[in-house]
């Protein structure tokens, strides 16, 4: 981790890959998606604050009870982000999950337009389209062999609803100024905990072998990737960056198809191909080429 200033591209890198196995670590701890998140933030929670401490980031002068309250309405959305996601697992499968959970810029754009007043391109439009397209297409309720259940579509909306949940959390995070990532990450934590103590079960015997993927889950997924991630992002430019987001699904797919047996269709393959590249053209700003020509045919009229 202290090499991001070397090697940030491949920290990123590293980080994405880790994070591309949460599914495997949640479906191997075969516990409740509200527990699992519980403890996932306590044991990240925990290791964030012994890094906050270490590197001197604890105490914070910056921090304010404006941001404090900023970042705990950050970590409810981000704890309910993650439960929904989690509890789709067992109703789809790692690789559609994935996925879908990573049409949240789109959802920022339509935030942004819906209650910002912000403006939206004609680019951005026909991104949107898409990978709306690839949804209907990656959900399998469309050109699929596989029948689709009620308990199919379920997980699918949670899908969905994980994304929105997690684009507040990115709207949110944008009113906390220079407050350092790794502060934020630990509120999120902290209020996990507090949340989800009442509603996690404690009365059920947890396996050893559990246990260690639910500390894996905390430490690995929730401070290691996460320091990883905010340490590489300032030094690399928004398209390396977005091409390396990419790795998270990858690695999440090849898992969900190598180990679990989940095969990807045809046509669920194309649909999440089009989420991936109309998810780069809306964080890298591609411009379509059919607007330039259309613009260029009316220039020589």
């Amino acid at each position: 981790m202290t090499n991001a200033s070397r090697f940030p591209a491949l920290n990123l890198a590293v980080a994405m890959a880790i994070a591309g196995t949460v599914g495997a670590f949640v479906t191997e701890a075969g516990v409740d998606p509200v527990t699992t998140v519980f403890w996932r933030c306590l044991f990240g929670a925990l290791f964030l604050c012994a890094w906050c401490l270490l590197r001197g980031y604890l105490p914070d002068r910056s921090l304010s009870w404006g941001r404090l309250a900023r970042a705990g309405l950050c970590g409810v959305c981000m704890v309910l982000s993650w439960t929904a996601f989690f509890a789709g697992f067992a109703k789809t499968s790692i690789a559609v999950m994935t996925i879908l959970y990573h049409i949240q810029p789109f959802f920022v754009v339509l935030i942004g337009v819906l209650f910002l007043k912000e403006r939206i391109a004609a680019d951005q439009i026909a991104w949107m389209a898409a990978a709306f397209i690839g949804v209907v297409l990656a959900s399998g309720m469309v050109v699929s062999g596989n029948p689709v259940t009620a308990t199919w579509m379920i997980g699918i909306a949670m899908a969905l609803g994980g994304a929105f949940l997690y684009a507040v959390v990115t709207i949110l995070a944008k009113g906390l100024g220079e407050q350092r990532p790794e502060i934020t990450v630990l509120c999120q934590t902290v209020v996990g905990v507090v949340m989800l103590a009442p509603f996690a079960n404690f009365s059920d015997d947890i396996a050893l072998a559990s246990w260690c993927w639910l500390v894996g889950i905390g430490v690995l997924h929730t401070g290691i990737a996460y320091v990883m991630m905010f340490s590489a992002y300032p030094r690399l430019t928004t398209p390396v960056i977005g091409v390396l987001t990419f790795i998270y699904p990858v690695v999440a797919i090849i898992i969900d198809w190598a180990i679990y047996g989940h095969p990807i269709g045809i046509a669920q393959g194309v649909g999440m191909a089009l989420i991936a590249v109309a998810t780069l053209g809306v964080r890298l700003g591609w411009r379509l080429p059919v607007r330039r020509a259309v613009s260029g045919f009316a220039g020589q009229k």
